[in-house]
């Protein structure tokens, strides 16, 4: 049976993208103070405005302002940006259960950790094509002025008995200078992103339907274009919509909030599972309560495409991971200013975070 699977990534110009790498960006700067900070600053942006807010429990001195403004600046903005700061520590309710001999978790929360043995990643292969694509957008725009940052793809991939037979469609809208017509665009895109990332996947490339621009223009980007917060695109972050999420986003949150942590020590179960050869496709789920340093639970499911019996996969996870939040934590190296790197291109793929790691 014949299925359609699509995913999309979006590049740091769209304004949610944009928040999420402030976000990050203020999380970093406070743990390169204080490995101890508790945070949950998050931003939203429209046309030249900037609102800050959130909570931060910290002995770092964090120029919230200065750091907005840089990432602005690089991304591509020339305007000067009105910012707007309202921030207030962490609730004593909450740091109270938090803060024990042995850590707990910052609130309740469900989690999902997802592989895959389709790509080399461990991860659906529309997903990582579309994050690829992005990433190969942003290096091209660096290097031409007519291009901006403010862009998203989809990729859609056929599947056949669960496993990727073709790449059916990739649509791709990137903002531009009013210079540019909708043909130099399209082969600009064409020979310098798309053509460079499908070289990876020719057993792939059968009859691709190419979707440049199909709004005819892109002139208006970013905050002049869309309104953006943290944490609105957690699909893209995750795994595409193949993989479940549990709702809570990543960006602006320090590892003791396990709507980030458990994810990735999720993906990380998950992925030391098919990379061991247990399963072809594995999904860990995690349930957290407040003021609790282990989940309630723990579900490990593989849709039926388990090597060995689930029994013996649960097996190997109890002898091999540590639930506890101080392990997750230490295990994955969560306390370093790791964070502004994780907003744009996904969470989930990427060798140089710990938690994509193969333990053995």
């Amino acid at each position: 049976m014949e299925i359609v699977k699509t995913c999309e990534s979006v590049n740091i110009g769209h304004p949610d993208k944009t928040c999420d790498t402030i976000a990050d960006a203020f999380l970093d700067e406070a743990l390169r103070q204080d490995k101890n900070s508790q945070m949950a600053v998050e931003c939203a942006i429209k046309n030249n405005k900037l609102f800050i807010y959130g909570e931060a429990t910290t002995k770092a001195k964090i120029n919230y302002e200065e750091i907005a403004r840089g990432i602005l600046k690089d991304i591509g903005y020339k305007c000067d940006f009105e910012i707007v700061k309202e921030i207030s520590e962490q609730s004593p309710d909450i740091n109270q259960a938090v803060v024990k001999k042995a850590l707990c978790a910052n609130d309740q929360g469900i989690v999902f950790g997802y592989a895959v043995n389709e790509t080399e990643e461990l991860m659906p292969l529309p997903i990582i094509v579309a994050h690829k694509l992005m990433k190969t957008y942003e290096s091209f725009r660096r290097k031409n002025e007519l291009y901006f940052a403010d862009a998203k793809c989809q990729v859609s991939v056929v599947y056949e008995d669960d496993i990727p037979k073709e790449i059916q469609t990739i649509l791709i809208s990137v903002s531009h200078s009013p210079k540019l017509n909708k043909s130099e665009i399209e082969e600009a895109i064409k020979d310098s992103v798309i053509y460079p990332v499908l070289e990876k996947y020719q057993k792939y490339n059968k009859d691709i339907k190419l979707l440049i621009n199909p709004s005819g223009k892109f002139t208006v980007w970013g905050s002049f274009g869309d309104s953006g917060c943290v944490g609105r695109k957690i699909v893209v972050d995750s795994y595409g919509g193949i993989g479940r999420v549990g709702g809570g986003c990543f960006s602006s949150k320090n590892a003791t909030k396990v709507d980030r942590s458990g994810a990735y020590y999720a993906r990380f179960v998950a992925k030391n599972i098919v990379a061991r050869g247990l399963s072809d496709e594995c999904e860990v789920e995690l349930s957290f309560g407040i003021g609790m340093e282990k989940p309630i639970s723990i579900h490990i499911e593989c849709f039926g495409r388990n090597k060995v019996p689930l029994k013996e996969i649960e097996a190997y996870v109890n002898e091999n991971f540590d639930f506890s939040l101080e392990n997750i934590i230490d295990e994955l190296n969560l306390l370093e200013p790791i964070y502004k790197n994780t907003a744009c291109y996904g969470h989930f793929g990427r060798s140089e975070f710990a938690w994509e790691k193969t333990k053995y």
